[in-house]
């Protein structure tokens, strides 16, 4: 009889302590105790918040690394230079037209349910002093090329603007390529240093949990649920119009790769949970990357979407921008024109692209759009602030798996994914990583 027991304990033991070593589910037990810790003990959990922004700053001083290594190699690697222009150019166009979707999309669900009906505000009695400062620094094309040019060649790298280093890794691999042989040990050089980069990222990542504990238990503490009572109905929708946003828009996006959703979303989970809970794309962006190499995607796609898809195909703040503008519009008892609706969504599409790499861009693009059209008064942005961090989860989840579906449609598009060993590797939930080299090169026929 005891020897039943053993037997049969040690099985299970053995599958909860495996449990325990997945990161996903220390990132979901952290976030339990962190809400627990944010409702029980609100002090102790303001105290919390560096856990999440030493996280952060953690994870930020290696994605620049991360961001030359691979697109540097990747582009070096090419037999054909042209490829790195036509990856370019069909991934800002597919960013364009699902940003531009993802607008119409909270558009439409506002008009629909009208959010802000009812709520009669009076604009003299909102408070601009409750509006961050940020949100005035308002985005202007001659700021967003500014912010491609770096202030010297080598500060791009050892620095922490994404944009800057993605146009000086795309330079370098473009120079390293065309050099031929005479700069063959240097590009060697970075796929060791590649190498070393993804290690780091390997032990920074198990510092997730710590900074999810952190996040949860500071945004409990310091909100609550008195300041959700109000906006309630603007979060429940717009968590609504996410999650059909995923199954449908995405869902089909999937289907047309043949390809499970559901399986990438598993494949990804951890990302996806570390993202939701410290509200940071940054936070995944270097892990994110090698998981799409794993999956079967050429180091040249992904190197090249990933972070520019980080910096322009924002999905899920699209979604929040139409949806939150009309949302304030409604409150103080604006009636909007599909017409300066039409014009708002211009607006946007402009000004979302001039916020890469801006902590709480999305705000900004906010502030910048009511500013522009000029029908909502700046002081209404007080009425969401509040409740923009919670917001953020819909923004961060769409924005993160959007760019994943993004590497895999430019892969598909370009010949150069594995769709046999990502099925698989959706099918089974994990894979081994592949040699480094392998990542390197590139597929035979990838340019056909």
């Amino acid at each position: 009889m005891t020897r039943a027991t053993t037997a049969v304990g040690r099985p299970q033991r053995s599958r909860l302590n495996r449990l325990l070593r997945e990161l996903w589910f220390q990132v979901v037990l952290a976030a339990v105790l962190g809400i627990v810790v944010g409702v029980l003990a609100p002090g102790f959990g303001e105290d919390l918040k560096p856990l999440n922004d030493w996280f952060i700053a953690l994870v930020k001083m290696i994605v620049v690394p991360v961001v030359f290594c691979v697109v540097t190699t990747g582009i070096a690697s090419m037999d054909n230079l042209r490829k790195a222009g036509r990856i370019g150019v069909k991934a800002i166009g597919y960013f364009l037209v699902l940003s531009l979707v993802s607008m119409l999309i909270g558009l439409v669900v506002a008009n629909i349910f009208q959010p802000g009906s009812g709520l009669n505000v009076d604009p003299s009695t909102l408070n601009a002093d409750d509006v961050p400062e940020t949100a005035t620094e308002h985005a202007t094309f001659t700021g967003f090329v500014s912010s491609l040019i770096p202030s010297s060649l080598l500060g791009a790298i050892t620095g922490d603007a994404i944009l800057a280093a993605l146009m000086v890794s795309i330079v370098f691999g473009v120079a390293l390529n065309m050099a031929g042989e005479d700069a063959a040990p240097l590009t060697r050089g970075i796929r060791a240093l590649s190498d070393v980069v993804f290690r780091i990222v390997g032990w920074v990542m198990r510092l997730a949990p710590l900074g999810t504990f952190g996040a949860l238990a500071t945004v409990v503490a310091t909100y609550g649920a008195e300041s959700l009572k109000q906006l309630a109905y603007l979060i429940v929708l717009f968590t609504a119009t996410c999650v059909l946003y995923v199954l449908v828009v995405l869902g089909a996006i999937m289907r047309a790769c043949r390809l499970s959703l559901f399986g990438l979303m598993r494949f990804l989970k951890a990302e996806l949970l570390v993202a939701l809970s410290t509200c940071s794309s940054e936070a995944v962006l270097p892990q994110l990357v090698r998981k799409l190499e794993i999956l079967g995607i050429g180091r040249p796609v992904v190197g090249i979407v990933i972070p520019s898809g980080f910096s322009f195909n924002l999905d899920g703040s699209a979604v929040y921008l139409t949806m939150a503008s009309l949302f304030l519009a409604q409150a103080v008892g604006i009636d909007l024109s599909w017409q300066q609706q039409l014009v708002m969504v211009g607006v946007m599409m402009l000004t979302s692209k001039g916020t890469a790499g801006i902590a709480g861009g999305a705000f900004i693009v906010l502030a910048s759009t009511v500013t522009a059209v000029g029908h909502i008064p700046l002081a209404a942005l007080s009425l969401i602030v509040g409740v923009d961090r919670i917001l953020n989860e819909g923004r961060v989840f769409i924005n993160v798996l959007g760019n994943a579906v993004a590497t895999i449609v430019i892969g598909t598009w370009e010949n150069d994914f594995d769709a046999d060993r990502a099925r698989s590797v959706l099918h089974s939930g994990a894979a081994p990583e592949p040699p480094s080299k392998s990542a390197d090169t590139p597929k035979v026929g990838a340019d056909t």
